[in-house]
C-alpha cells in the first residue's frame, strides 16, 4: 500500500563493521536501495523512521518515498532487514525501488472475523493454517490485509486460498486449494494400555520330569542292596 511518507537518506561511500558501527552510533544505520535497472546505491536512514513502517499496519509492504541526498527521489519498499539477535535494534535494511507502472509480488496477511459454528455448537477448534497469501498486482492496489469471515464453518469444513475475493487486476499465486483456516474436533485423550501381565513361566516338559523320577528311585535301590 502508498503512503504519502518520505524517508531522508545520505549516500555513503565507506563500508566495513566499524563505519557500520560509528553510524549507529550516530543514530542512523547502513542501507542499500536497488532495482528497477537502476544502479545500487549504498545509503544511511534512520532505524527509527524505518521501523515505524515496519510495524505500521502495512508494514514491509508500504511503500514510501525515498530521498537519497543529490541522488534521486523514488518510491521503494522494505524488502529485508536485520535486527540485532540481543538488544532487537535495526542494524540494516535492503530497499527497492518500486516501478509503479509494473506489476509486483507481495505477502498479504488474512485475518478472521467471526466465531464459527462449529466452535459455538459443535465444540470443535478454529485453526489458522496459512496467515498470507501470495498475489500479484499494481503497486497501487496492495491491500493492508484480508478478512475471512469464518461464521458459518462446521467441523469438518475450511475456507482455501481460491475463495478469497481479490480486488481490481490482483491475481492469486498461491496455491488455490491452500487451506486457509478450518475446523476440527476436539481430539480425545488417549486412553491409557492396560498393563501387559507377565507370562507365566513355562512348564518343564513331562519328559524332563519323567527322567528325573527314574534317577531318584534307581539312586534309591541301589542304598537297599
Amino acid at each position: 500500500m502508498r503512503k504519502d511518507i518520505t524517508i531522508q537518506a545520505a549516500p555513503r561511500t565507506e563500508r566495513g563493521k566499524n563505519v557500520a558501527r560509528r553510524m549507529r552510533v550516530n543514530g542512523s544505520i547502513p542501507a542499500v536501495v536497488y532495482g528497477a535497472f537502476q544502479e545500487s546505491i549504498p545509503i544511511a536512514v534512520s532505524p527509527k523512521e524505518i521501523s515505524q513502517i515496519l510495524h505500521s499496519k502495512t508494514g514491509h509492504n508500504t511503500i514510501f518515498n525515498l530521498s537519497v541526498n543529490g541522488k534521486e527521489t523514488t518510491p521503494v519498499m522494505v524488502v529485508d532487514w536485520q535486527y540485532d539477535p540481543v538488544k532487537s535494534n535495526l542494524l540494516h535494511v535492503d530497499l527497492k525501488r518500486i516501478d509503479l507502472s509494473k506489476r509486483i509480488r507481495v505477502s498479504i496477511p488474512v485475518v478472521t472475523e467471526g466465531d464459527a459454528k462449529g466452535v459455538k455448537i459443535q465444540g470443535g477448534l478454529l485453526e489458522v493454517v496459512i496467515r498470507e497469501i501470495d498475489v500479484e498486482c499494481l503497486p497501487d492496489e496492495i491491500a493492508e490485509h484480508f478478512t475471512v469471515n469464518v461464521a458459518e464453518l462446521l467441523i469438518g469444513q475450511s475456507i482455501r486460498a481460491g475463495e478469497i475475493p481479490l480486488p481490481g487486476s490482483m491475481k492469486l499465486l498461491s496455491p488455490a486449494e491452500a487451506v486457509i483456516v478450518h475446523v476440527v474436533g476436539m481430539k480425545a485423550e488417549e486412553e491409557a494400555a492396560p498393563a501387559v501381565e507377565a507370562e507365566p513361566a513355562a512348564a518343564e516338559p513331562e519328559v524332563i520330569k519323567k527322567g528325573k523320577k527314574e534317577e531318584e528311585e534307581e539312586a534309591d535301590k541301589k542304598k537297599k542292596k
